[in-house]
């Protein structure tokens, strides 16, 4: 029997060989598929491991491929189709996911809200800050504090509009759905639209889905012991669509409580009910995935989704990416508000983004409305705070194959901010702003 030591990655790379990688693969597609048996995702990893060893000729180095062929085989005879079934299809979504991202695909993609886009990149042209060249210009021109009123303005209208939106359909609402990917400033835009609701009379019960993650045990984790909370499935999900069924009927629920220093849940908690004129809010990462909401009609619904859709051409040309903005803000709002260091926050990210890809942008489409939540200000910022982080990182990882991901964001990033003019006085940002949320010294309480 072979004794494996070592895998080759499709990129080629050479890592050491770790059985963690394969039950947290296994454990991963269980629990999207409803199965939570840890024991049984080690059982099947133990078959895997030994199919490896015996099918592996001395001397060769098996492939990722070949390793995932073995698992798919492992899954179905054991009886696990389902777990199968969702192995395989992430593997082809990954599959084709590479491979559009070689080809630098440019046909344009339903996950995108175009229509948003063009606006707000109309107004970054007519501000002069769609690249980095004319927002240096106005820095240089000491202009900062005018572009902070001008990007607060926007996005102050935005959520106007939102609010008005959601006042018009006051009389059938029973819930306003509050989505996006990470630290795109949802908590923020939740509290100033409620402001604006309760001076129109409405009032709000706001559904903490935190509470509904399963126990910390039940979580799948990766070989460095990093817990995965991305995943629409590390909540209850059938609980919360069942008790958003029956809050819309006017019952009474009783929401769990999670205990986040325990890790545990604990049920039958906190009584919860709509009176006449209330309207259940709900603020989460995953409230535009179907199966949270799924028996609740799309008319007692308004869902608003936000992202720093933020349009501005970097020296190489291409526009800057909205995942490594809302990355950055991130690292800021975990250092400062969790005792999260921003290297761990980046070892993480891939996490994020994977879940993102799968449960949340594919339902962009289905939101009432999109609030644009980026600031052209906000580089300079970072550029202040964390450039020199960014360029300690691009070396550490450089030669790291298990950090691949964390080397090509950091590299990018690197070079994202290395021509922005930094600014390190963010006295003349609001302090209601939302990017108060990541930077510290808001007014609101989170």
């Amino acid at each position: 029997m072979n004794e494996i030591t070592h895998v080759v990655k499709r990129s080629g790379a050479i890592v050491p060989f770790n059985p963690d990688r394969i039950l947290n693969a296994i454990y991963r597609a269980a629990v999207a598929a409803g199965g939570r048996n840890r024991q049984q995702a080690e059982m099947l990893t133990e078959q895997v491991v030994r199919i490896l060893k015996e099918t592996t000729p001395e001397g060769h180095t098996p492939h990722i491929e070949e390793i995932q062929d073995i698992v798919e085989k492992v899954l179905i005879e054991n009886g696990h189709a389902t777990v199968a079934k969702g192995y395989i299809l992430y593997r082809e979504e990954s599959t084709r996911r590479r491979k559009a991202d070689s080809k630098h695909a440019s046909r344009p993609s339903g996950n995108i809200p175009w229509s948003k886009i063009w606006r707000v990149l109309d107004w970054a042209i007519s501000h002069d800050l769609h690249t980095v060249e004319h927002l240096n210009r106005r820095i240089r021109a000491g202009e900062f504090p005018q572009i902070v009123h001008e990007s607060e303005a926007a996005y102050e209208d935005d959520v106007s509009v939102a609010a008005e939106l959601i006042a018009e359909r006051s009389d059938q609402l029973k819930m306003v759905i509050i989505s996006g990917p990470s630290s795109s400033g949802k908590t923020t835009s939740t509290i100033k639209l409620e402001q604006r609701l309760n001076r129109r009379g409405l009032r709000f019960v706001t559904l903490n889905v935190d509470n509904y993650f399963f126990d910390l045990e039940m979580h799948p984790k990766d070989e460095f012991g990093d817990y995965d909370f991305e995943t629409p499935q590390a909540l209850d999900l059938p609980l919360i669509n069942q008790h958003l069924v029956q809050l819309s009927e006017g019952k009474e629920v009783i929401i769990p409580y999670y205990d986040f220093k325990e890790g545990k849940r604990h049920l039958n908690h906190t009584p919860l009910k709509l009176e006449k004129g209330d309207i259940l809010l709900i603020d989460s990462l995953h409230g535009l995935y179907p199966k949270m909401s799924e028996d609740t009609p799309d008319s007692k619904k308004f869902k608003l989704y936000l992202e720093p859709l933020l349009q501005m051409k970097g020296h190489d040309g291409h526009y800057l990416r909205w995942t490594d903005i809302r990355l950055i803000r991130r690292m800021l709002r975990d250092a400062a508000h969790r005792a999260y260091q921003p290297q761990a926050t980046l070892e993480h990210w891939h996490y994020v983004r994977a879940s993102e890809l799968r449960n949340i942008i594919p339902y962009i489409g289905s939101t009432d409305y999109v609030i644009n939540s980026g600031m052209p200000y906000e580089l300079p910022l970072y550029r202040a705070r964390l450039f020199d982080s960014f360029v300690k990182w691009d070396q550490q990882y450089k030669d790291d194959p298990l950090r691949e991901d964390a080397y090509e964001r950091a590299s990018r990033i690197r070079q994202m901010l290395e021509p922005i003019l930094p600014v390190s006085d963010d006295s003349p940002i609001p302090g209601d702003s939302v990017l108060r949320e990541f930077i510290g010294g808001s007014s609101f309480s989170y």
